[in-house]
């Protein structure tokens, strides 16, 4: 049961002074805010220190004697990046947004719009029984539902969090930001292509947390709905539509923000379960974490409660120990992980509105295809084969897809699904390849070591393991990582590998099913292959899946992956790995 307290008063006060300026939005009839886990005494204490960008009035003034300088009171760079510090630059730690300060570097990437057309004019009617702007939802609708949520991503553990998720059958919410930290915009970089259709793909919804992560109380109105309208396009190049849902960076939006949010279409996504990950990601820290996830837990009924949870994917603990914990004990108390929408009881059809008027996005009626298939029942739209249903009902990218013949109803056409070329500056970093996949073998035998679990050691309960805890039997995988973390992906398994608290192998594959495991067999890419620059695989160039960052394994219809519509059924043996 929820209910006010003299707490969580004192608490909101408290989170709305961490923030000069602005005050906290206000609490919307009918919704509560935090107080739920204040009342239980789980609400993380160190409020305060919720890390926030200092909002920068712009001061143009004349430039100081060093040219390479700029800021307020020194002026602006020239074809550049103007650094957190105050210099100008054009490379990653120059550029990277939220810090790089756009009023005086007109190539930060926060500027650079996406390829294509502006989602400016699109219409956006406000459907369903979810307000839209205002003060904002906090809290879930559905007892036993736990809408977990991840801001900042895609980045490079993203991947790896989508296995662990499969492998529980939970959903979640990407709150997603299309060109933070120097990571390389979402819609033009591959692996984050690939990830985001992923999401989609596996009943994940993705959200919108702003394209370059800056404050949005402290933008002016056109930079401010930039912000929105850029992430808009990037989703509308990878997937053919954008998302309604969106969470404020910082979560800051005050009454201009939330009025603006309205007039945009969006439902203003707040939490009411924060357990401070970003804060503790430090393996002698993350156990701060699990303790407040602890004390929401141990008193929650699944039968009246739920939560609103908060955590980021842009951080290694979290993903890497602190998600296996919550999902394990989540399910153990009785609650399922789900989407914002599912939680709220809004109708799947409401989370997206469609980036081109020949788009249909999809119904609860239509699945997103799993085998490049397509018909009045299935939809091409955010699948990982293209988002166009051709004439004779396959999902490409292509005009031979998107041209002539192009079935409307099944996904987008006339070419607009195409992802075209961004003429944004190119980020200097590089984005890790997915470890969910197999490692090439020259064998079809899986060969492994390990150590038995002895009396000397413990199971591990939480996911850590040492030379005194094994993860053999454990629910977190039987790998120990060269980190001391338990798992079954390579990422675990492979290089680095502890064999004296578990099971080793360089051919493992993704991560272990809770009711069962996958042996793989292997096709070894010849000197006559090339590895796949694009996804495509097998055909007239010979192309092989093995060791391409889009996965292993080649599916019937020619395209590079790592789940079982590439791995399984009519999985191309002689371009990649097969289960």
């Amino acid at each position: 049961m929820k209910s006010v307290s003299l707490l969580a008063t004192v608490a909101l006060a408290s989170l709305s002074s961490a923030h000069p300026g602005p005050a906290m939005p206000k609490l919307m009839g009918g919704r509560e805010f935090l107080q739920t886990i204040k009342g239980r005494n789980a609400m993380p204490a160190p409020i305060a220190n919720l890390v926030h960008v200092e909002e920068r009035t712009p001061e143009v003034g004349p430039r100081a004697e060093d040219p390479n300088t700029c800021g307020p009171g020194v002026g602006s760079c020239v074809n550049a990046c103007c650094s957190p510090e105050g210099y100008c630059g054009t490379t990653e730690e120059y550029c990277a947004a939220p810090d790089c300060q756009f009023e005086y570097g007109p190539l930060c990437d926060t500027l650079q719009a996406p390829s294509g057309a502006s989602t400016a004019n699109i219409a956006r009617p406000h459907i369903g029984d979810v307000p839209y702007g205002g003060a904002g939802v906090y809290d879930c609708q559905v007892a036993g539902d736990i809408a977990f949520t991840f801001d900042d991503g895609p980045y490079l553990y993203t991947n790896d969090l989508l296995d662990k998720l499969a492998a529980y059958g939970a959903k979640a919410t990407f709150m997603i930001t299309g060109n933070n930290l120097g990571k390389g915009a979402i819609d033009t970089t591959p692996e984050y292509v690939t990830v985001i259709k992923r999401m989609i793909a596996e009943g994940h919804q993705v959200a919108s947390h702003t394209w370059g992560h800056q404050n949005l109380t402290s933008l002016d109105p056109t930079t401010f709905k930039n912000q929105m309208y850029y992430n808009e396009m990037a989703f509308r190049n990878i997937l053919g539509y954008f998302p309604t849902y969106m969470r404020p960076p910082y979560s800051e939006c005050n009454d201009t923000c939330g009025d603006l949010m309205a007039d945009l279409g969006y439902h203003v996504t707040y939490f009411d379960l924060d357990t401070e990950g970003y804060l503790n990601d430090a393996a002698n820290l993350i156990q701060k974490s699990k303790n407040i996830w602890d004390a929401a837990i141990a008193t929650a009924n699944p039968a009246t409660d739920n939560y609103l949870e908060i955590e980021h994917d842009i951080h290694y603990q979290t993903v890497y120990n602190l998600t296996d914990y919550i999902l394990a004990s989540m399910y153990s108390h009785g609650f399922k992980s789900v989407t914002v929408g599912n939680c709220l009881g809004d109708p799947s059809e409401n989370w997206y509105r469609s980036g081109d008027p020949n788009a249909a996005v999809p119904t609860p009626s239509q699945q997103v295809s799993d085998d490049g298939s397509c018909n009045a029942d299935i939809t091409c739209l955010g699948s990982i084969y293209g988002n166009c249903c051709s004439i004779n009902g396959f999902c490409g990218s292509t005009d031979a897809y998107c041209g002539t013949g192009c079935q409307p109803g099944s996904g987008t056409c006339s070419g607009s699904s195409t992802t075209s070329t961004s003429t944004a500056k190119a980020s200097t970093s590089t984005a890790k390849a997915s470890t969910s996949t197999a490692k090439a073998s020259t064998s079809t035998t899986k060969t492994s070591t390990s150590a038995q679990s002895t009396s000397t050691q413990k199971v591990s309960t939480d996911g850590s393991c040492s030379s005194s805890i094994t993860c053999i039997g454990s629910s977190y995988g039987d790998c120990c990582s060269e980190h001391g973390y338990c798992g079954s992906t390579i990422g675990y398994c492979g290089t680095g590998c502890q064999p004296i608290a578990g099971t080793c192998s360089a051919s493992t594959t993704s991560t272990k099913k809770i009711t069962s495991t996958t042996t793989t067999s292997t096709a070894v890419a010849t000197s006559t292959l090339k590895v796949s620059i694009d996804g495509s695989c097998g055909g007239t160039n010979k192309e092989t899946c093995q060791g391409s960052s889009y996965g292993n394994c080649c599916s019937t219809h020619g395209y590079c992956g790592s789940t079982t519509a590439y791995c399984g059924t009519g999985c191309q043996k002689g371009f990649g790995t097969c289960t």
